[in-house]
């Protein structure tokens, strides 16, 4: 008779793809929800929304009647997870912001998330500022736009002062006029820093500018028409001329345009083309019936899908954290515009309305907003066929596998050490990718002043320690290419110092092997052919540094090498603008600042008593108490701050 059986059991097997899905189906409930899709290495595939979470993710148990994308998207999955939402409003916008902080792989990736300017009407003083304003809105005041680009708010400001002499300066330099600045003198602020306006007149010239901005531009200048004709009619000439010139401003901001905006007031435009398996999303911006100007976005998304869903899912991307108009229109029937419509109301408090125009003014800058995009995909298109081909001859020169996909670049900037900083700039087949930049802030005390190696070395191993640690080989933000600008001295402490973090360089990109290259000015020479190292000679070339291979120089009319040194010319350009805006920083900043318990009242004070900074660090413990709202232990402390006690 045989004994027990003592062997192991069999582990259960691993479920994944649709046998995994059908599991979680049996579990999932009759509700709203967000449900996110998710592969090896717990990268997430997907996000989505549903009205009914069961009834959704059950159509993806049949994975041969979904298409080549959506199939191999079950394939891939590992893991799944799920929330609930109160309504089918709510999952519609966690969706959305899970898209853009996860950024999974087979979602529509809204590519430029770069806030917009405004301008800002800032009511926070009681002489209220004119200015322009990006970022989170809370200062506060009254806010206008978005507005396209800069120049479009500069331009808009520039008139402004012009039509209602709003003054532009910092509450600091405010407070501290003891005449009128130059602005003044060309008539473009009303000076109320010296009392030549009354407090009441510029509060009124206020008013109307928040009117103007509004839309009520009939009525401004109809009031300013008037009050030129009785100033010209009492032969009070100088005054007249003020109104005049205020009224040429505003006509100048109120230029005709090829449509009437007028039915439509307050409007976001959005048009999409696709082509080349490419899209093109542009958007036009109208407020008070002026085009505040327009943008081209690029999403990331896979071939196979349909325009109206791409524009669908941007949108909804686009206003996760902006405020939308009263109206949208769009090119595209939305898959779920009625949805779309009544989170953006919920979240705004009001009605917001999306449509796709069938007739008049609406379509026509509907239309003319795509052609916007087709003209500007067309022109992407172009690029990006001629980067591609310089990319495959980049490769081929430097004896990769594989053109490069995503290429990081590396320059230090100091002034005899101080403010070091290191800095980043990526590339991809698109061109540079500005959002992707990066500042490394030299944090290591025991660096010697300009020891360039040292600092190289901390800025990679922190920029790769990191990536090994939250990214894998193959993901978007693993780089193909690494180029640090120096000659040998520099690829080698750059090779010890991205090995030591674990990646593999090499050639074989598709291995998850990096190229590591370093690029210095070749040699050069003078007008008889004879070469020097002198820097007033022309430079022959670049030379490229490879590790375990022998240096090369490229000839100097090669394409690669103009790319090479437009890549370089970039990460100098950052780097350098990162290092003046540090210098300026610290130049302006107060001693005063760095100790602890000194607040904007006690820092007053001070130089209110001792005239500057640099008096109170000279100043004994006894002069120190003198001084209002300091005390016999807060003179101590600053005291011991700026002897080192």
């Amino acid at each position: 008779m045989s004994g027990p059986d003592n062997s192991p059991e069999t582990p259960p097997a691993v479920l994944k793809g649709a046998a995994l899905i059908a599991d979680e189906v049996s579990r999932l409930p009759e509700k709203p929800g967000v449900y996110r899709m998710i592969g090896e290495d717990k990268a997430v595939l997907y996000v989505g929304k549903a009205r009914n979470l069961k009834a959704r993710v059950s159509s993806y148990t049949k994975p041969e009647s979904q298409s080549n994308r959506i199939a191999r998207m079950i394939a891939e999955t590992r893991e799944m997870e799920f929330v609930v939402t109160v309504s089918e409003t709510e999952s519609l916008l966690l969706e959305a912001n899970l898209i853009k902080q996860l950024k999974p792989r087979f979602n529509v990736l809204m590519r430029d998330d770069k806030s917009f300017p405004y301008i800002l009407i800032d009511t926070s003083h009681d002489i209220p500022q004119l200015t322009k304003h990006r970022g989170a809105q809370k200062k506060k005041g009254h806010y206008f736009g978005p507005f396209a680009y800069a120049g479009a708010v500069n331009r808009t400001l520039n008139t402004l002062q012009k039509a209602f002499l709003l003054r532009s300066c910092a509450d600091s330099i405010y407070e501290n006029r003891a005449r009128p600045c130059l602005l003044y003198e060309i008539k473009r602020c009303a000076a109320p820093c010296v009392d030549l306006i009354s407090k009441q007149d510029y509060l009124a010239l206020v008013e109307e500018a928040k009117a103007f901005l509004a839309g009520k531009n009939r009525d401004i200048q109809e009031r300013l028409v008037k009050q030129m004709e009785a100033a010209a009619k009492a032969q009070d000439y100088e005054r007249a001329a003020g109104f005049r010139d205020r009224i040429k401003a505003l006509a100048a901001i109120q230029e005709s345009q090829d449509i009437n905006t007028s039915s439509f007031g307050d409007a976001d435009i959005f048009a999409i083309h696709a082509d080349g398996g490419q899209a093109c999303v542009q958007t036009f911006f109208f407020r008070a019936g002026q085009n505040w100007g327009n943008h081209s976005f690029y999403p990331r998304h896979d071939n196979d899908i349909p325009m109206p869903e791409i524009l669908d899912a941007f949108m909804a991307q686009f206003y996760d954290k902006r405020e939308p108009p009263k109206l949208i229109l769009t090119s595209e029937e939305l898959p779920h515009r009625d949805l779309l419509a009544e989170a953006l109301s919920l979240r705004t408090g009001r009605k917001v309305e999306i449509l796709k125009p069938q007739r008049g003014d609406r379509k026509s800058i509907t239309d003319q907003a795509r052609m916007n995009a087709r003209e500007a995909l067309g022109r992407r298109l172009s690029e990006t066929s001629s980067q591609q081909k310089l990319l495959k001859e980049l490769g081929k020169t430097l004896g990769m596998k594989a053109p490069p996909e995503r290429i990081e670049v590396f320059d230090n900037s100091h002034i005899s050490g101080t403010n070091a900083l290191g800095c980043m700039i990526v590339a991809d087949p698109q061109g540079f990718c500005k959002n992707q930049y990066r500042k490394f802030k030299i944090h290591d005390k025991n660096i010697s002043p300009g020891d360039d190696y040292a600092m190289m070395r901390e800025v990679l191993t922190r920029r790769y320690g990191r990536l090994m640690r939250e990214e894998n080989p193959g993901s978007p933000n693993w780089p193909s290419l690494i180029v640090i600008d120096g000659g040998a001295g520099q690829l080698s402490v750059a090779r010890q110092a991205i090995e030591d973090c674990g990646l593999a360089l090499g050639p074989d990109g598709e291995a998850g092997e990096i190229m590591l290259i370093a690029l210095a000015k070749g040699a050069r020479e003078n007008a008889q052919g004879q070469k020097r190292s002198d820097r007033t000679m022309s430079a022959v070339g670049e030379q490229v540094f490879i590790p375990d291979q022998p240096s090369f120089t490229l000839p100097p009319r090669s394409p690669v090498l103009y790319y090479l040194q437009r890549l370089r010319d970039e990460a100098h350009r950052f780097a350098i603008g990162a290092h003046r805006a540090a210098r300026k920083k610290q130049a302006i900043s107060n001693p005063l600042d760095e100790i602890s318990g000194i607040g904007p009242r006690r820092k007053k004070a001070l130089l209110h008593h001792f005239g500057s900074a640099k008096a109170v660090t000279r100043a004994k413990k006894q002069d120190l108490q003198t001084v209002e709202g300091i005390s016999a232990a807060m003179a101590e402390k600053i005291y011991n701050h700026f002897h080192g006690e």
